[in-house]
């Protein structure tokens, strides 16, 4: 599996630099027990290491982490058929924006592709 350079996930978070992804890239266990017990920490609920393996949110291939498969937003953007949440004519619905409350580079991220694809169909 080679690196990824960049991967904007549907909501705008950035896939390529998430430790779940990077874990499964580098295919490092060590890696994975030390982002299994961050995360755990952090968001208060029990993740084994073996639960650390991600081809990222947009990806159609397995394996996705947990949460990438019960997210909202991912089911939408699958069911919508779109890149990300940029290339959607629903740009920025409720649950884009609450997430925008949390993670505010999520937002930077999807109008930078927003952006860039204007500037694209404008060639």
């Amino acid at each position: 599996m080679t690196l990824i350079d960049r991967m904007i996930a549907f909501c705008g978070l950035n896939c390529s630099v998430c430790p779940a992804l990077l874990a499964t890239q580098k295919d490092d266990d060590q890696e994975r027990k030390n982002v299994a017990g961050m995360w755990s920490e952090q968001f208060k609920v029990e993740i084994k290491p073996e639960d650390i393996n991600c081809s990222g949110c947009v990806s159609k291939k397995e394996p996705l982490f947990n949460y990438c498969n019960v997210c909202e937003i991912r089911k939408c953007g699958l069911e919508r058929n779109v890149d990300n949440c940029a290339s959607c004519e629903n740009y920025a619905c409720d649950k884009l924006s609450q997430l925008f409350d949390m993670a505010p580079d999520a937002k930077c991220n999807l109008e930078e592709e927003k952006k860039n694809r204007a500037q694209e169909y404008n060639q």
